[in-house]
C-alpha cells in the first residue's frame, strides 16, 4: 500500500506505528495519515503519554515506527524529534528568557502570526520564563514546536490549563497548521467534546490495548 502522496506542492505525511510496546502498553499498531487527526483517551495512567513518548523515541520500547515509509532507524535522534513533534502536558523551559528557546533562523513573521493567533504579544519573547503563567507556557510551547515544521504532531493535553477562548484558539491554530503543512496529528484529551471537534478517528486505550471508537 502506498502511504506517501502529494497534494499540490505539499508532501502528505503518514505515520505508521507497528507493534509498539512499552512496559505495560501494547503491542499497539496504528496508521495516521495527513487527511485525519486521531484522538486518544483513556483512564489516567493507562499509558497514553507512554505511547506518545515511545513514538517520539523518548522512552525505551519495542516495535517499529515509520514516517512516509522511512523507518525511524534511518533518522538521527534530533532529526526524528524535529519531524515528529511531541508536545507534553507540561513543557520544559531551560533558558532564562523565552527567546532563548527559539532558533535564530526561524521565520519571524510566521512567529508573529502564531503569537497573535493565540492572543499573545510579540513582547512576550523577551519575557523571563519564570514569569510566564501556565497558560502562556502551554501556548508558547506549541508555537516553539510548530517553528520546527514537524510532519507529525503528538499533542498531549495541549489545552488543559487554558480558558475556553484560548482552547478554541489553539484548536484553530493546530487545524490551520495541519491543513497548510499536510501533517498527521495525534491528540490526547480528557474532554470528549474537544475530541469530537479536533479528530476524525477516535481510539481508547484499555488494559494496554488500542480500541477503535465510533465517536469520542
Amino acid at each position: 500500500m502506498k502511504i506517501t502522496a502529494r497534494k499540490g506542492s505539499v508532501a502528505l505525511s503518514c505515520l505508521q506505528i507497528k507493534d509498539i510496546q512499552t512496559h505495560h502498553v501494547g503491542p499497539l499498531s496504528l496508521t495516521v495519515s495527513s487527511d485525519a487527526a486521531v484522538s486518544l483517551r483513556g483512564q489516567s495512567g493507562c499509558g497514553k503519554s507512554l505511547l506518545m513518548r515511545a513514538i517520539a523515541d523518548l522512552d525505551p520500547h519495542q516495535g517499529e515506527v515509520l514516517l512516509n515509509d522511512v523507518s525511524r532507524e534511518e533518522y538521527s535522534g534530533s532529526q526524528w524529534r524535529k519531524n515528529i513533534g511531541y508536545l507534553p502536558a507540561v513543557s520544559q523551559w531551560w533558558g532564562d528568557y523565552v527567546h532563548e528557546h527559539f532558533d535564530e533562523e526561524i521565520d519571524q513573521d510566521q512567529i508573529s502570526q502564531w503569537l497573535a493567533a493565540l492572543g499573545l504579544k510579540r513582547a512576550i519573547l523577551a519575557a523571563a520564563t519564570a514569569t510566564l503563567s501556565s497558560g502562556e507556557r502551554q501556548r508558547l510551547a506549541l508555537i516553539r514546536l510548530l517553528a520546527n515544521r514537524p510532519q507529525v504532531l503528538l499533542l498531549d493535553e495541549p489545552t488543559a490549563s487554558l480558558d475556553p477562548d484560548n482552547v478554541i484558539s489553539v484548536e484553530s491554530l493546530v487545524s490551520d497548521y495541519q491543513r497548510q503543512q499536510a501533517c498527521a496529528v495525534v491528540w490526547i484529551s480528557h474532554d470528549h467534546q474537544q475530541l469530537q471537534r479536533v479528530a476524525t478517528r477516535h481510539f481508547v486505550i484499555e488494559q494496554g490495548s488500542l480500541i477503535a471508537q465510533g465517536t469520542a
